[in-house]
């Protein structure tokens, strides 16, 4: 190992190349990994935030807010179930929004939900006509105190304060209250409107097992979900997190193959060197050793190279123009996957180190 390291120390030229594709490499990493946080976050934080045990949809829905009709009576069924505590109706609508000073058709995308139990970094609703807005809608000019216009037939509704995470589908959202919402959607889509009572799906509060208990109450009427469940029943969840971990699943093998063919290289140049050590008395398992210990230093320099990058690149992108999510948690996922990869590919030097002849090795030298 010590030899390993001074030899990296004194000729840090042949690591060099590695380094600087590795590093590429990683930074690729970090970076399909923060947009599949990304996009995942902007197509989920509506009802990631939703403080529940349960979120009811209808039956024939299949978990969609835009297909689900929840009726007053199913809900009161819901409220006299032992271990509910609240419940709570929601509803969306996603429309374009025109915001003062944009062009006319520079529309801003939005999910306007109507909801009556806050949730979480969400205060109570607002007052009719008012509504807050998701911090990444910023990026479309929309400012506190501002008054937007909601499809087609303009309704105009106040921005009263920003909350954070809340985004649905890639679009910002606007909290309002369930009246709001109601005339929204009426003065929009009034073949989508609903009768008073009417939400496309509830939030339950209760006992932590209640959604398995809520649509055998309801007599089969209701599809209840627990939040994480709810979450990757969004369309494109699953598929955008298949997709992408493919991918990242792709790059980690190309990681993989550079550190092989890297050190595979490097054995070669050193079988004289091999020869003479093993000549001493050294093992085998000695000098692979060094060969893990170096591909080990020169993955995490990589991975420190690349995550400085990405914090960079994360602070001068524009919050809510790029689905790009930098957390530590991804880094240091991205950082250990990287070094599984180069241990692993350490293993094609193996056989090549076992196979060094001492004679002859010297033999080629001399």
């Amino acid at each position: 190992m010590k030899l390993a390291l001074r030899e990296m120390r004194r000729r840090p030229s042949r690591f060099v190349t590695a380094t600087v594709i590795l590093s590429l490499i990683a930074a690729l990493l970090m970076l399909l990994g923060g947009l599949l946080d990304g996009l995942i976050r902007s197509s989920t934080g509506a009802l990631r935030a939703q403080q529940a045990q349960a979120i009811v949809y209808s039956s024939t829905s299949q978990a969609s807010l835009v297909r689900s009709r929840v009726d007053p009576d199913v809900r009161q069924a819901i409220e006299q179930i032992d271990g509910v505590t609240a419940v709570g109706g929601l509803g969306s609508a996603q429309l374009g929004a025109r915001v003062p000073g944009n062009g006319p058709r520079d529309l801003a995308d939005v999910a306007l939900f109507g909801y009556e139990l806050a949730p979480d970094g969400v205060p109570d609703p607002p007052a009719d006509g008012q509504a807050y807005a998701d911090e990444i809608l910023k990026a479309d000019g929309v400012t506190e105190g501002m008054t937007i216009q909601l499809g087609p037939a303009r309704t105009p509704v106040e921005i009263v304060g920003f909350v954070k995470d809340t985004a649905y589908n890639g679009q910002g959202s606007l909290w309002a209250s369930a009246a709001t919402w109601r005339s929204v959607l009426l003065a929009n889509r009034p073949d989508a409107q609903l009768a008073d009572g009417v939400f496309q799906a509830l939030i339950v509060q209760g006992d932590a097992d209640i959604a398995g208990r809520i649509d055998e109450a309801t007599g089969g009427a209701t599809e209840s979900l627990t939040v994480t469940e709810a979450v990757n029943a969004i369309p494109g969840v699953k598929e955008q997190q298949s997709t992408f971990n493919q991918i990242i699943g792709v790059t980690i093998v190309i990681a993989l193959v550079v550190i092989a063919l890297f050190f595979a290289l490097l054995t070669v140049e050193r079988s004289g060197m091999y020869g003479v050590l093993k000549a001493l008395g050294a093992r085998s398992g000695t000098l692979f050793g060094g060969v893990v210990v170096q591909a080990v230093v020169v993955t995490a320099i990589a991975s420190v190279l690349a995550a400085a990058l990405m914090v960079l690149l994360d602070a001068l992108i524009p919050p809510g123009s790029i689905p790009l999510q930098i957390t530590p948690v991804r880094i240091v996922l991205s950082a250990v996957l990287l070094l599984v990869a180069a241990i692993a590919g350490c293993l094609f030097s193996l056989r090549r180190v076992l196979r060094v002849d001492p004679a002859s090795a010297i033999g080629t030298t001399v």
